[in-house]
């Protein structure tokens, strides 16, 4: 089933923005608050985008998506393409580029990525609220001309990722798989620590990650890719037949037989 969505509401920053916010509240079935006196999660919309926030006193800065400007940008430009581990790990070479479907899609890091590296991908999001701050991103990304082409490879769904894996034809089975899951993030740095907070204030931990490597394994035409912490377990069920390990993160891959 697709994440609940708890008690998150939808506000807008200032007046202009109310009914654009309003639009957004109705379409997930969310409450709409134009005056806040409380503390809570919602989607605030601001002149320059969607954002997710936690109200109330020592609550993290806002979450959003970025794909021009900030970290993404600088891996844009400087991520190292091809010889990035996850590259590696999905199998994209100079000729020989994967299909793929990003099953837990959440902020398109990884997605965008790989989409930049030329690959189609085809994202899954459980979570309404999630997706929504990420199709925000992708419009705005959108209107830069550099950056519109990578976008252009990349759409969303909001769906639970197992049922939808179990539910594809013979035609619709990507070459790829990628899964990352959530998990404890070892990471101290403050901005992870935020994104951590209010993902799992919203979504909670992904206490199903056996359930959608199986459907993965179904899936996948070629492989199976899955993110983890360096020094974490790998998912129950059968051992990865590769493992590409960075610094503080790991590719565990299941090849198809």
């Amino acid at each position: 089933m697709v994440s609940n969505l708890n008690n998150v509401i939808v506000t807008a920053k200032n007046d202009r923005h109310i009914s654009e916010a309003q639009a957004i509240s109705e379409r997930l079935a969310l409450p709409f608050v134009a005056e806040l006196d409380s503390a809570g999660l919602m989607l605030r919309l601001t002149a320059e985008r969607l954002e997710l926030v936690q109200a109330g006193p020592d609550a993290p800065g806002p979450v959003y998506v970025d794909f021009i400007a900030g970290a993404m940008g600088h891996r844009r430009r400087y991520g190292g393409g091809r010889g990035q581990l996850v590259a590696k790990a999905v199998g994209v070479k100079k000729n020989k580029i994967p299909t793929l479907i990003d099953a837990t899609a959440g902020l398109g890091r990884d997605a965008f990525v790989l989409a930049k590296l030329g690959c189609r991908v085809q994202m899954i999001e459980r979570s309404a609220v999630v997706a929504e701050l990420l199709f925000d991103g992708m419009r705005r990304a959108r209107q830069d001309d550099e950056v519109a082409e990578i976008i252009s490879r990349m759409s969303l769904r909001v769906a639970d990722a197992s049922d939808y894996l179990n539910g594809l034809s013979e035609a619709e089975r990507p070459d790829v798989v990628y899964v990352d899951p959530m998990h404890p993030e070892r990471s101290k740095t403050a901005a992870v620590k935020k994104e951590m907070r209010l993902f799992r204030a919203l979504v909670g931990d992904d206490e199903d990650d056996v359930r959608l490597l199986q459907a993965a394994l179904m899936a996948a035409h070629k492989r199976v890719v899955v993110k983890r912490p360096r020094k974490s377990e790998a998912i129950p069920g059968p051992k990865p037949s590769l493992v590409y390990e960075g610094k503080s993160t790991r590719f565990d891959v299941y090849l198809s037989r």
